[in-house]
């Protein structure tokens, strides 16, 4: 062999055994050979096979293989392609159902607590309403009492004094159960609402004290909003009470402020006490101690307070979560501990005319120019007694009936009658269908009712009927003669 050869270049690598490719010198193809050597002789095997028929074979069995191994294969990543497309549809499923479940978790926990707070309001206002008729009794039989006893030691006047301060406190609290049970009837009105907070400045840096500083702010082009001018007040003065009460002794910062509002449908989705739309917004603002969580969750439930014994009744924010909610609007509350607390008061915008003209300044509290007749309907016979007993002193002549049968009775035998005062809720016929009746017969009859509890006779949704001239129980003498002259006008009968 030349010493070239495949073989001797291989032998020279490896003496005992190995491969080597090389062209074949008797017929010229191309083949791969092997060798060994024979144990303990000087003798070499050699074997050769053509390459190119390695590679047929090689070829045959990757055709058998991709005849049935391609298929497979393709059918493999088709099914693991489907597959992950199933796991990625099924989590992506999975997390809208839990989406889903902690939505509906958290709409039956409003619903359970807005069931709550509705099963508790009508409680408070079926006992606001009997109430009312008690303070009434008690609280006009003590000032006739007073009016009467002009004169008498300083001692009994002071009990006096002390008599009625107590039941003018127990009327202020019950017209906050009526709030919130959303049973006090509204007189709301095309409201300006950064005119009503700058008219309320000094009153709230008098209530707040020195220590606390008051801040507002205003947005221009406010919207107005419809709403009872009186209760707004109200609510903000408890907001503004409530945030002094969580600041330090050393004072801090309160924050009165408004602007224009829009509460679009995922807002409104994710709370289902609140419709999507536009809305005027107070918020109040204080830098005080907070409110955990648990606390804020509960921050409107009647009688819940945080205050020390004695210090608060636990009916003021859920007096402004009442007006709030009657007046179409709502309520939310941000709250961390250390931090301070926003109450932001969301009330629905007016898009109607401004308010027109002010109302007429109020009739001095005087007697009627002549003994005009007023027909008294209450039936509640303490309630009635006094009424009747209040007008008398008044110089009012009057006529009394227990329920409507027996006041149309008299309205027919008596067309002297200038002025029907009636209750609203009386069995079998209620206020406001006496007064229908009545009108059909004299349509220039002035009505005016009284009520501690209205039971939607006079008012829907929580607004008074247009026109309606109401009285809310207890009231003052000084306040039924201020609404009698108001209805007069000063107008009485010889």
């Amino acid at each position: 062999m030349p010493a070239g050869s495949g073989f001797l270049t291989a032998l020279a690598a490896a003496e005992e055994r190995g491969f080597y490719l090389t062209r074949s010198a008797v017929d010229g193809r191309d083949r791969l050979y092997a060798y060994r050597r024979l144990p303990d002789l000087p003798v070499y095997v050699t074997a050769g096979i053509d390459r190119a028929s390695v590679l047929a074979e090689w070829r045959e069995t990757l055709a058998s293989h991709l005849v049935f191994g391609l298929p497979a294969t393709a059918g493999l990543v088709a099914l693991t392609l489907v597959a992950l497309r199933r796991t990625r549809r099924e989590g992506e499923a999975l997390a809208q159902l839990r989406a889903e479940i902690l939505r509906r978790e958290a709409s039956e926990e409003q619903l359970r607590q807005a069931q709550k707070m509705d099963a508790v309001g009508r409680l408070t206002g079926g006992l606001a309403h009997d109430f009312n008729n008690l303070l009434t009794i008690v609280l006009g039989s003590l000032e006739l009492l007073q009016r009467r006893l002009t004169q008498g030691d300083a001692r009994q006047h002071r009990l006096l004094d002390n008599a009625i301060g107590g039941a003018q406190r127990a009327a202020a609290l019950t017209q906050r159960l009526l709030a919130f049970a959303r049973r006090q009837p509204l007189d709301p009105k095309p409201l300006d609402a950064n005119a009503l907070v700058s008219g309320m400045a000094e009153l709230l840096r008098q209530t707040l004290g020195e220590a606390v500083r008051l801040e507002t702010v205003l947005a221009g082009g406010l919207w107005r909003t419809f709403a009872d001018p009186n209760q707004l007040e109200s609510a903000l003065l408890n907001l503004a009470v409530n945030a002094r009460d969580a600041l330090p002794e050393s004072g801090g910062r309160l924050t009165i402020e408004t602007a224009n509002a829009h509460l679009d449908e995922a807002y409104a989705a994710a709370r289902a006490e609140v419709a999507a739309g536009q809305y005027v917004l107070v918020a109040v603002t204080d830098n005080g101690a907070g409110m955990t969580p648990e606390v804020a969750a509960r921050a409107f439930e009647p009688f819940f307070t945080t205050k020390e014994p004695g210090r608060g009744t636990g009916l003021g924010l859920s007096q402004v979560y009442g007006f709030v909610r009657q007046s179409g609007g709502h309520v939310a509350v941000y709250s961390e501990p250390g931090l301070g607390t926003t109450v932001k008061l969301y009330l629905p915008r007016h898009a109607g005319p401004p308010e027109g003209a002010a109302d007429a300044p109020a009739a001095p509290l005087a007697p009627a120019a002549g003994p005009a007749t007023v027909l008294v309907v209450e039936d509640e016979a303490a309630v009635r007694a006094f009424t009747v007993e209040a007008l008398r002193d008044l110089g009012y002549r009057v006529l009394d009936a227990d329920g409507a049968a027996t006041a149309l009775n008299l309205l027919a035998l008596h067309p002297e009658i200038d002025l029907l005062l009636t209750d609203v809720v009386m069995p079998e016929v209620n206020g406001r269908r006496l007064a229908d009746a009545a009108l059909l017969r004299r349509p220039d009859l002035p009505v005016l009712f009284m009520t501690g509890y209205t039971r939607n006779a006079i008012a829907h949704n929580g607004m008074l009927d247009p026109g309606t001239h109401l009285l809310t129980k207890p009231f003052t003498v000084a306040q039924l003669a201020a609404a009698l002259r108001a209805r007069l006008g000063g107008r009485g009968r010889a």
